[in-house]
């Protein structure tokens, strides 16, 4: 942990407009409490999103706590974040283990990891090409049209793993859950409702376990509901075998080309994300955050890198914890080391990340069909603030056709043992169109509704 905060105030509440800034902070039990939100508002999608990529959860929430760590030095503090697990990358490394197939679990995972690890090198790569250039070159390369289909995409062409992998292991289990975390999410405002998804999740998970309780195997209940006979749904076999302290299971990277082109994707919106969330912190902060730019993503390739060296999952800067920042007003960097601290700590429990292992299929069913429909409408959402213009030809023809290829999911052969499918396809034509399409129509650099800078997206 770093020093030289300045002590802010002495326990007093805020007054109006009063904030604590990223190198300031307030006593050290406030801290901790502030820390301890932080843990609890990134946590939810810190450890689903690997139960749904088949990574241990254990493992990416310990390196989300290195990675935020990572991510404050190297910015030099600037820049109050958290770094947790990545969706963006899901679909990808779907992709990948029904690429890879067969039974051998960990050299699937090793590919996986090895494709991820490319992809935060590039991710890296990208932030030195902005901390020199400047963060216009990534409107150059990607602009608000490009990247909102992109990250519309990576959400939308997840909806086959829904309808085909967790919905169908308990469907109303999954209903249930979907509708209770519609009712956390906007029943109840500020920090609680910021966590409507882990609420979703955890109130799940109990009534599947009461449903087991009650219920139990009653073949009745099946056939008048029509549901599939899933008993028991909850199971805590592994967590009562699971140690209390220990080293959460790693392994190393293995590299498979036609894997690394499947998560690239992910790329865009990573770049796009960061940006974004980087703004809407220095907007907060009142600071120019724009010197810092391409260090915040430079770190978050860093961080990726870093966890999947050793089986962790990808990961990206928090909206869920700029909205923490911008209800209490504290953005102390303080808090994050704490944070950080936290996970690492619960890392290294390994019956913790039994517990969470033991996550029914379809209460991840009601948590996915949420979290990949926001995901995907926050491409529109760039399509918005930037006010993109879908009568011109140029947008909507490319952009449309690479969605659809994505939802598809279609699949190209490129010859007997590489196929280009779902979202990589569908990311290549986005891309590849977008920029022929505007050489072919003359059209010098981007245009005017191209070349504003992402905007908040993590106002929500």
């Amino acid at each position: 942990m770093v020093a030289g905060w300045t002590k802010h105030g002495d326990g007093r509440t805020l007054a109006p407009g009063e904030v604590v800034r990223p190198d300031e902070r307030l006593s050290w039990p406030r801290m901790l409490g502030f820390g301890a939100q932080h843990v609890v508002a990134m946590f939810g999608a810190t450890f689903v999103f690997p139960l749904l990529m088949g990574l241990d959860p254990n493992v990416a929430i310990m390196f989300s706590g290195v990675g935020t760590i990572m991510f404050l030095l190297i910015v030099k503090g600037k820049v109050p974040s958290y770094l947790g697990t990545s969706a963006s990358f899901v679909g990808g490394v779907l992709a990948i283990r029904a690429l890879v197939g067969g039974d051998d679990t960990l050299a699937a995972d090793a590919i996986v990891t090895g494709a991820i690890l490319v992809a935060g090198l590039v991710l890296a790569l990208v932030g030195v090409a902005v901390h020199f250039l400047g963060v216009q070159v990534i409107n150059r390369v990607f602009p608000p049209v490009v990247t909102g289909a992109v990250v519309m995409l990576i959400g939308f062409g997840l909806a086959p793993v829904v309808a085909d992998v967790y919905w169908p292991q308990d469907q109303w289990m999954a209903l249930i859950t979907m509708i209770v975390t519609f009712v956390a999410i906007v029943l109840f405002k500020g920090f609680i409702g910021r966590i409507g998804i882990l609420l979703g999740l955890i109130i799940g998970f109990v009534l599947s376990w009461v449903a087991d309780k009650v219920l139990g195997n009653i073949t009745a209940f099946n056939a008048v509901t029509g549901a599939v006979d899933t008993h028991p749904r909850v199971s805590f076999k592994d967590v009562a075998a699971a140690d209390w302290i220990g080293l959460p299971s790693m392994h190393f990277p293995d590299f498979k080309f036609s894997a690394v082109l499947l998560v690239l994707p992910a790329v865009i919106a990573l770049v796009a994300e960061n940006v974004g969330h980087v703004k809407a912190v220095g907007e907060m902060t009142k600071t120019d955050v724009d010197p810092y730019m391409g260090r915040a993503v430079i770190a978050d390739g860093a961080a990726t890198v870093v966890a999947s060296t050793f089986g962790g999952s990808p990961t990206t800067t928090y909206a869920e914890n700029i909205g923490v920042m911008a209800a209490t007003r504290v953005y102390s960097t303080a808090a994050y080391y704490i944070a950080a601290v936290i996970a690492i700590l619960f890392g290294l429990c390994p019956k913790f990340g039994a517990l969470v292992a033991a996550t029914p299929g379809g209460v991840l069913g009601g948590i996915t069909v949420i979290l990949y429909g926001m995901i995907g409408l926050l491409g529109a959402k760039i399509w918005i603030e930037n006010r993109v213009d879908f009568a011109d030809p140029v947008n909507l023809v490319p952009i449309g056709a690479g969605i659809i290829l994505a939802i598809g999911p279609v699949k190209h052969m490129i010859s007997s043992d590489f196929t280009l499918e779902g979202i990589a396809l569908g990311t290549i034509v986005v891309v590849v169109g977008y920029h022929l399409l505007r050489a072919i129509s003359g059209r010098g650099g981007a245009g005017p509704a191209e070349v504003s800078e992402p905007q908040r997206e993590a106002a929500g």
